[in-house]
């Protein structure tokens, strides 16, 4: 799977790259931006792990719902999880930072599991979203 992080802090992003390429999954990048996760987004991206508050401002939101909207799973990894239930819907869930390796972890194996079409439990620190009705 390939995963993409729009984190604009330097060392939280580097921590989760490492966590992620431990895992095996594949890092196309790192986005602090909105212009930056964009450019990230047309790399074949199957999962972002998505901050709210980057260098231009409280653009995760925005960012998450591109992406969800062109088939990525989308989960938010912030310090303000309140702002996100509303707002991005089509998202897997949002965890509230700090988050640690055995949460990404966890997630990770969520992520593939939806993706695959097994349904399972979600991890105890990821608070899913509500999915539209179709």
């Amino acid at each position: 799977m390939r995963v993409m992080i729009v984190e604009d802090e330097l060392l939280v992003a580097l921590d989760m790259e490492r966590t992620l390429e431990d895992l095996g999954f594949e890092v196309v990048g790192v986005a602090s931006d909105e212009r930056q996760a964009r450019a990230l987004a047309n790399h074949g991206v199957d999962m972002a792990l998505v901050d709210l508050n980057l260098r231009d401002g409280l653009t995760g939101l925005r960012i998450g719902d591109a992406l969800t909207k062109s088939g990525v799973s989308v989960v938010f990894m912030t310090g303000n999880p309140d702002l996100v239930a509303a707002a991005v819907p089509r998202a897997v869930g949002v965890i509230a930072k700090p988050v640690g390796a055995e949460d990404i972890r966890q997630t990770t194996d969520f992520v593939c599991g939806l993706r695959g079409g097994r349904r399972m439990p979600a991890p105890s620190r990821l608070r899913p979203l509500e999915r539209p009705s179709r």
